[in-house]
């Protein structure tokens, strides 16, 4: 950790704000740190931008995405000259794949592209779909900022199975092609990360979930990647997984 910038704290300033900003993800797009924010009131719940030339002073740029959209992961990268994001649109209906379908229904992991980061069209092609073979796929949805590896985007995201008050989560990871990213080209259905209830364990008399471990930074440390989560909205938590892992 080189410097703790209290005094740099993102804030509500919007009334589409008023109860919080939670779940930033930050990536390195060209010559700008975009960071992707989950903003909440009683209006609406969307996804914010923030832009910044430092990764210091930031930016609020406005809404980006509506209708209970979040978990939006920019890509650190263009592909084809445009930003790239994974989305999780939320919703109550969902239609059953075939019997005989790898997949499952529920929410899935989507796209979407931009010429600017602040207009953005849904991809047709699907993205992460909940996979028969994956345990935890109750509810899905993005975790870090998809990074350029040798064999395309590595990407790690979460996975719900049902228990506890609101499921158990984990960390799964896909990579993803590097110029057709709806197109997986590896993936792990073991779990990357386990929940950790011994960490916030002196905090126990403040919670109010457990059994959540929840990924949203990853960080390039030679041999390792270095990733960031929550653990059970308590504690922060930090991983190095050697890059190896992912081979």
């Amino acid at each position: 950790i080189v410097d703790i910038a209290y005094d740099r704290a993102i804030v509500p300033a919007a009334s589409y704000q008023d109860c919080g900003v939670e779940d930033a993800r930050i990536s390195r797009a060209g010559d700008r740190w975009l960071m992707t924010a989950c903003s909440v009131s009683a209006e609406r719940l969307g996804t914010s931008l923030y832009s910044s030339a430092d990764g210091r002073d930031w930016t609020l740029e406005g809404l980006i995405l509506d209708h209970q959209n979040k978990d939006m992961l920019i890509f650190e990268g263009q592909i084809g000259g445009h930003y790239w994001a994974q989305t999780r649109p939320l919703g109550e209906t969902w239609f059953a794949y075939p019997p005989d379908s790898e997949y499952r229904a529920g929410p899935s992991i989507n796209l979407a592209s931009s010429p600017d980061a602040l207009h953005w069209r849904p991809r047709a092609e699907p993205g992460i779909r909940p996979h028969s073979a994956t345990v935890s796929t109750a509810r899905m949805g993005g975790g870090t900022p998809p990074v350029l590896v040798e064999d395309g985007w590595l990407t790690l995201w979460h996975g719900v199975a049902p228990g506890g008050d609101v499921g158990i989560y984990r960390t799964y990871w896909s990579i993803l092609d590097a110029k057709e990213p709806w197109r997986v080209v590896r993936t792990d259905h073991a779990a990357l990360l386990e929940p950790m209830p011994e960490l916030p364990a002196a905090l126990t008399d403040r919670a109010y979930l457990s059994h959540v471990v929840f990924t949203t930074g990853i960080a390039d440390a030679g041999d390792d990647w270095l990733v960031a989560s929550g653990e059970a909205d308590l504690a922060c938590r930090m991983s190095r997984i050697p890059k190896a892992r992912f081979a």
